[in-house]
């Protein structure tokens, strides 16, 4: 891998002004970590994540940061290494380095290529602000971004708790995932990514994926869009307002989930168990409160969320169950993760 610097040496940010609103929000989001010198940007090479490189190269510049750019080559494109090739030159223009990473994409578990995908880029992000001491990674997310997935999210049946969709400052493995431009729109970012384009010559890439219509955010953009930008034209700024409000009342699920979990909380667990629930605890809640202390549980260990008819599923085979010294074990497979539930007690593990 190799190392970050300043972009104080670009010539190609001295005449660059970035728009006053996009810079700004980045600004404030940086801000608001007290202490942090060293940051870092997630670089697919796209005009997205390129004008959010080159807004925070010149923020970096302005402020003495130490800027680093995580490029993720997942290798599913015969132009994969020619994206790679685009992200090196715009860091080079910046006078940045850009640190690399190679990833296998894993079917096995039954996600889908798109979720299989983002799982295995976020884990090489991670991995590689923890390698290089960055806690705080940006991500070049929009309007449109939150608005696209507020509807796949309600489409795949994620539930009240999962509509608040993306979260402008996430928690993730000990790094703070920063997305400064939920309610920024597109085309306020590609402005940015022509206008440094016209003067520079690069250009960004573009992903033939984004389009695929056998993957479900290219469906949704190639055929469902349109017809909902033809009838609504605002659609996205709609839709965006939701996920805030969701996200609202999402808090507030939360805060009264994590009361709820507390009370079926198995006593006597071994120091540094992750949460046990006790079955007979569990099974004298109400069925409403018996999702959202499961949801709750599965959120707090980082389980994506299940849809309702998955849930629903969990729930019918735990109230099957006998409160206490059952001889049949249950074990739920989620993902990569497994329920089980023996004598009364319900715990999560990774699969193996």
């Amino acid at each position: 891998m190799a190392s970050s610097r300043n972009p104080r040496d670009s010539h190609q940010l001295t005449d660059f002004e970035p728009p006053q609103r996009l810079f700004a929000a980045i600004a404030e989001c940086l801000d608001a970590q007290p202490g942090l010198e060293r940051f870092a940007v997630g670089l697919s090479g796209g005009p997205d994540s390129a004008a959010m490189v080159i807004c925070c190269a010149k923020l970096a510049q302005q402020n003495q940061l130490d800027l680093h750019l995580f490029h993720v080559h997942h290798g599913l494109h015969p132009q994969a290494d020619q994206w790679l090739a685009s992200a090196a030159d715009l860091a080079q223009r910046l006078g940045l380095d850009l640190i690399t990473q190679k990833v296998v994409v894993d079917l096995s578990a039954g996600l889908g290529l798109e979720a299989a995908a983002r799982q295995a880029r976020y884990a090489a992000l991670l991995e590689m602000s923890h390698a290089n001491g960055v806690r705080a990674l940006m991500l070049a997310h929009h309007m449109q971004d939150q608005a696209e997935t507020v509807l796949l999210r309600l489409l795949r049946g994620a539930g009240v708790m999962g509509l608040g969709a993306m979260k402008s400052v996430t928690p993730q493995g000990n790094v703070l995932w920063l997305r400064p431009w939920l309610d920024v729109e597109r085309e306020e970012i590609l402005a940015v990514v022509n206008a440094f384009s016209a003067s520079t010559g690069w250009q960004p890439v573009d992903d033939p994926s984004n389009r695929d219509e056998a993957l479900g955010r290219g469906a949704l953009r190639e055929r469902v869009i349109p017809a909902l930008k033809g009838r609504w034209p605002a659609w996205h700024r709609t839709l965006s307002r939701h996920a805030q409000q969701a996200a609202e009342a999402e808090q507030l699920l939360s805060e009264f989930g994590q009361q709820l979990l507390q009370t079926v909380v198995a006593p006597a667990l071994p120091k540094g168990k992750s949460c046990v629930i006790d079955l007979l605890s569990w099974r004298g809640l109400s069925q409403a409160q018996q999702a959202l202390v499961l949801r709750t549980w599965l959120a707090q260990a980082g389980v994506p969320m299940p849809t309702q008819a998955r849930l629903g599923d969990l729930m019918r085979q735990l109230r099957q169950l006998h409160a206490l010294g059952h001889d049949r074990a249950l074990q739920w497979q989620h993902g990569a993760s497994v329920i089980y539930c023996v004598r009364g007690r319900v715990e999560l593990h990774a699969k193996i």
